[in-house]
């Protein structure tokens, strides 16, 4: 009889010590693919495969487009790639961000749990935010077994909690009890076969890289009054829920998180964009008044001085606004170290 025989793991701050421990752990005659995506940004040097090759008996590789799958070998996602498996070979696609990432942990779990199913492990590990929720659950919409880090033992509770809060999770266990698990599981027998969701498809040929239209957008999302961070287009709600996400029309993905946090990035900026031109108002103004009187015009002086000092009152109130936003908590940036 046939075993689960793939690992899909998942993870970003704190992801690489914890992968560190769990592949010291796995036998070199794991029975098992292990596939591994940890965010790493688009310039990465793709030094995390030699890194865990000095921490593991089994192998590990940095995955590489079109290379056959084998057994009881790690394929490391490479930077600024999706990591996907179709027909039993790597993929490595261009698609567009997912939660403002490439390599996202999403894609990698639904196109595992497309092509294996219920041979197919998904883990989620210690990390910020929740990328991989979405994916997760989608690789149990396969048949897929799933597991997450507790979020108790991860140095970032975020995607264990995402994780546990989308979908109803198979196993939760701290990371000293993770290896022993995932070799018991694939020591089972799958569960039955069932029918991919073809939402899952569309959003693994997206993650490809594959042209996406506004027409199939629509058959997976509804149109929402939000604009996307990354390029402005218009936002669409997915309906598969939960987590709440959105995608684009041309492909960029977020969990409502995800977003909340980009767009208060947005905020950001846009607020002191606005004080630098209302400040520099002020200047002219005065300017225009210094101007008005050297040239005897005691009116239009006057009215650019008070015009003056309504636009420093407006600049004092947007950045008392911006201090005291700046005192609110934030989120901290996102690292795999």
């Amino acid at each position: 009889m046939a075993h689960r025989d793939v690992i899909a793991i998942g993870g970003s701050m704190g992801a690489i010590g914890a992968l560190k421990h769990l592949l010291r752990e796995l036998p070199t005659d794991c029975a098992a693919t292990v596939f591994v995506v940890i965010h790493v940004g688009a310039r990465g040097k793709d030094l995390l495969a030699d890194i865990f090759n000095q921490h593991a008996e089994i192998a590990v590789k940095t995955a590489v487009d079109g290379e056959h799958v084998e057994r009881g070998w790690v394929y490391v996602a490479p930077a600024d790639h999706h990591l996907l498996v179709l027909d039993n070979r790597i993929r490595l696609g261009r698609g567009p961000r997912e939660n403002l990432s490439r390599p996202a942990v999403d894609p990698l779990f639904r196109s595992v749990g497309l092509s294996y199913g219920p041979r197919a492990v998904g883990v989620v590990l210690t990390g910020m935010l929740n990328d991989g929720a979405a994916g997760l659950a989608d690789l149990k919409r396969c048949g897929g077994v799933t597991v997450v880090q507790n979020p108790s033992d991860a140095v970032e509770p975020g995607m264990p909690m995402g994780a546990l809060q989308t979908s109803d999770v198979d196993y939760r266990a701290p990371l000293a009890d993770l290896p022993s698990l995932l070799l018991k599981l694939t020591g089972e027998e799958p569960g039955p076969a069932v029918s991919i969701p073809p939402d899952i498809r569309l959003e693994v040929e997206i993650a490809l890289g594959r042209p996406v239209t506004p027409a199939a957008i629509d058959t997976i999302a509804d149109a929402v009054p939000l604009s996307c961070p990354a390029c402005g287009g218009v936002l669409s709600e997915i309906r598969s829920w939960p987590p709440l996400r959105f995608r684009c029309q041309v492909g960029h993905a977020y969990t409502s998180e995800t977003l909340a946090t980009e767009k208060e990035g947005a905020v950001d900026e846009a607020m002191r964009v606005a004080l630098r031109i209302i400040e520099e108002r002020v200047t002219l103004c005065e300017k225009m008044a210094d101007d008005a009187w050297r040239s005897g015009l005691d009116a239009a002086a006057r009215a650019n001085k008070q015009r003056a000092e309504e636009i420093r009152a407006h600049a004092e109130t947007l950045r008392g606004a911006i201090l005291a936003k700046a005192d609110m908590p934030t989120d901290k940036v996102d690292n795999a170290e």
